[in-house]
């Protein structure tokens, strides 16, 4: 007969939050906040010499592009993004919550749809933030509020008040920011 310490699921129900957490933090790594300033980097870039409906509908597939980057980099340091924690409830709600805020996508599509293109960077570029909430709350850290808040009223002053042609480039270059912020004070 098996113990429940053999049992990964078993033993993770037996651990209080704060272990919960502890044990996400030591799963996570920076390599999804460095995939993501790398793809925003790079859509901030092409925003300079592309047109706006291109550059909107690159804003679609920054999402699904900064999770398989994010592997890969950890793949390339010898790391496992969420290595340890696939039984970790905190990891599940976390993944979770990037599909809750994709189904909230199509609101930016539409608004895309009725002649403003970057109204879709923008709205990306929020929506993709708000995934640092539940991170910020599994990990216990408050640099996840801090990021999805101050990246969301940065990239909706850069889109009221940078004029175009850099608008995209100023919504981009605030989500890149935000992840050096995120960076710098990560609680590892």
């Amino acid at each position: 007969m098996s113990s429940s310490s053999d049992n990964p699921a078993t033993a993770m129900e037996a651990m209080t939050l704060q272990e919960l957490r502890a044990d996400f933090r030591d799963g996570s790594t920076v390599a999804m906040p460095i995939a993501g300033m790398i793809v925003w980097a790079a859509l901030g870039i092409a925003a300079l010499q592309l047109d706006e409906e291109t550059i909107a509908t690159g804003a679609l597939y920054v999402m699904v592009a900064i999770m398989p980057l994010a592997f890969l980099i950890d793949k390339v340091r010898g790391r496992n993004l969420f290595a340890g924690g696939s039984d970790n409830p905190l990891t599940k709600q976390f993944l979770l919550s990037i599909l809750i805020v994709g189904l909230v996508v199509p609101i930016a599509i539409a608004g895309a749809r009725a002649g403003e293109p970057l109204i879709l960077v923008v709205g990306m570029a929020v929506l993709a933030g708000v995934v640092w909430i539940p991170y910020g709350w599994a990990a216990d850290d408050p640099v996840g509020i801090r990021h999805a808040v101050g990246r969301a009223i940065g990239c909706y002053a850069a889109f009221a008040y940078v004029p175009a042609p850099y608008t995209a480039t100023a919504i981009c270059g605030v989500v890149v920011v935000s992840y050096i912020y995120s960076l710098a004070f990560l609680r590892r």
